[in-house]
């Protein structure tokens, strides 16, 4: 009795999580919910339970679901700051997809889908600024600079750098995904870009 009674007494306690390693817990907890119930599934209770925290401590950080959500998004969502430089407009363009279909069908991937499926127009205005700011503008972005490299190498017409051809990758990817549940492997990448892409970019008489 006295053993089991010290071994209760000396065994080690759970450390109490604070700060930043707690706030990259809910966030995390967040993106699992999102992943596996959805946005209308989510609740602030079962982010706590997943995070291993009381319902008080999110409801400090983030005063409503909407608001968690959105941090959330922001921290998971990958970094599109590296644009490919492989030596033609198609293995550029290629690897774009990649990285985009990659990042699509990651758990942020998946919990932004979500929200952008699910939500409400009202509800989801309050994602906009994160979505365009955190996807679609740095997408573009980078798109755009392969295509004006690949003009400067004479591979695409000189008056491609315009936003119907920039917008071509995402719209069908996004439609496929949506409506016809691609899961884009890298067959069907490749024929997108030579299919679609590169007849699309390819200058008069090449």
């Amino acid at each position: 009795m006295v053993a089991s009674h010290w071994a209760a007494a000396s065994a080690p306690t759970p450390s109490r999580r604070r700060g930043a390693v707690l706030e990259r817990a809910i966030l995390e907890a967040a993106l699992d919910q999102l992943g596996t119930v959805g946005w209308n599934g989510l609740t602030m209770e079962g982010v706590a339970a997943g995070a291993q925290t009381g319902k008080a401590a999110v409801y400090r950080r983030w005063p409503s679901k909407e608001d968690l959500v959105a941090d959330a998004l922001r921290s998971g969502l990958p970094d599109f700051d590296t644009v490919p430089d492989l030596g033609s407009v198609r293995e550029d363009l290629l690897e774009l997809c990649r990285r985009a279909r990659d990042a699509m069908f990651s758990r942020p991937g998946f919990a932004l889908r979500s929200v952008i499926h699910e939500c409400d127009n009202a509800q989801a205005e309050r994602f906009h600024a994160v979505i365009i700011k955190g996807v679609v503008e740095p997408t573009l972005t980078m798109i755009c600079e392969v295509v004006k490299r690949g003009m400067e190498r004479g591979e695409v017409r000189r008056d491609a750098a315009n936003g119907y051809v920039f917008d071509a990758i995402p719209a069908m990817m996004m439609y496929r995904s949506k409506i016809c549940a691609s899961e884009w492997t890298d067959r069907e990448l490749e024929e997108m870009i030579d299919q679609l892409m590169v007849p699309l970019l390819r200058p008069d008489g090449s």
